[in-house]
């Protein structure tokens, strides 16, 4: 989801003891992942990408941390697209990491948007474009329009919501937790979603619930900040 340009980068995401990497793997491939998940250990929920990832940063101690943060879920089998390993590999992890960290009390991630400014585009070109030309994301409405419609207002035959990592999530029993502007500066950032980035929020007490309300109801369970948001 976020490139490694490096050995370096690799070895920042792994090594720390502040940073976990689980993966699925079968016995006919045994060297290689079928899929993995990097997880952040943090102090807070992040709201960008580079709070994450940023190349010089004091390690924390994971016993002082409370939140594990998924980042990055990358699929590594070609053949295997369209398969969801990723449902069974996050809640095995919410599972181990409880065990591991009695400390860590939130499992959020910290997700991408990739369809929507081309959603955007394609809806109104007209909006999508004010929305290029403004450098304050923050009091753009038009913006806040689209948003609300990307995420509440479902265009999909079946009802289910617009964008495709909301979809795998909240099947997945997740709610929608944040929603966050300049959250990604890369440049794949900026192209996908205006930056735009997400938190999904694990509780394992509502997994089954909110999977089953999803699923049976097309129902979207996100937090009452944002209840409040999409209804105003």
């Amino acid at each position: 989801v976020h490139e490694i340009k490096s050995w370096k980068e690799l070895r920042e995401r792994l090594d720390p003891a502040d940073r976990r990497c689980f993966a699925f793997f079968h016995p006919v491939m045994e060297d290689e992942p079928l899929i993995f998940v990097e997880v952040a250990l943090m102090r807070d929920v992040p709201t960008r990408i580079c709070d994450v990832l940023e190349e010089i940063r004091d390690e924390i101690n994971p016993e002082k941390t409370n939140t594990a943060v998924f980042y990055s879920i990358s699929n590594c089998q070609r053949g295997l697209q369209g398969i969801s390993f990723g449902n069974f590999l996050i809640k095995s992890v919410v599972q181990s990491l409880q065990i591991e960290f009695s400390n860590i009390k939130q499992f959020v991630t910290l997700s991408p948007v990739p369809g929507f400014r081309k959603w955007a585009r394609k809806r109104t070109n007209e909006l999508a474009s004010n929305i290029d030309l403004n450098s304050d994301l923050q009091t753009d409405r038009d913006l806040e329009m689209l948003l609300r419609d990307y995420f509440f207002n479902s265009e999909r035959s079946d009802k289910q919501p617009n964008d495709p990592v909301a979809r795998f999530h909240l099947g997945n029993g997740a709610s929608l937790h944040q929603i966050n502007l300049n959250g990604d500066a890369s440049k794949k950032g900026i192209n996908d979603s205006w930056g735009i980035m997400v938190n999904y929020k694990y509780t394992l007490k509502d997994l089954e619930k909110n999977h089953e309300s999803y699923q049976n109801k097309n129902q979207l369970n996100y937090s009452n900040i944002l209840k409040k948001w999409a209804s105003s």
